[in-house]
């Protein structure tokens, strides 16, 4: 499976970005999906999760209410919408794929993209 991210950038406070990240080699849909984010000096952390379908999502708390993952299955394309965007947001973004098929916010993937780096200035 390959992933590709697209997105990212330079944003303000309280601005809004949609990220997104392209599959191929694998049917998207026997795929759970998630996206992960990395700081400077920091371990990468979960950020959204997605099942299959796209019927269930799950959030790590810091991003609830302001973040929302979202999946298209003709077009192989997971998304995270992200609005209220704060400082602390700043990260490289990845998307990452696995052959479980829920949307648990645990749980290892197999398959990684690039990342896409995402500033928020204050």
């Amino acid at each position: 499976v390959q992933l590709v991210e697209s997105g990212g950038g330079l944003v303000q406070a309280g601005g809004s970005l949609r990220l997104s990240c392209a599959a191929s080699g694998r049917t998207f849909s026997s795929l759970g999906m998630g996206w992960f984010r990395q700081a400077p000096g920091r371990e990468r952390a979960v950020v959204a999760a997605i099942n299959w379908s796209g019927s269930t999502t799950n959030y790590a708390d810091s991003v609830k209410g302001r973040f929302a993952i979202s999946r298209d299955n003709a077009k192989n394309t997971v998304y995270l919408q992200m609005s209220g965007l704060k400082p602390e947001d700043t990260a490289v973004y990845y998307c990452a794929a696995r052959s479980y098929l829920g949307s648990s916010l645990v749980g290892a993937y197999d398959y990684w993209g690039q990342g896409t780096q995402v500033t928020v200035s204050s």
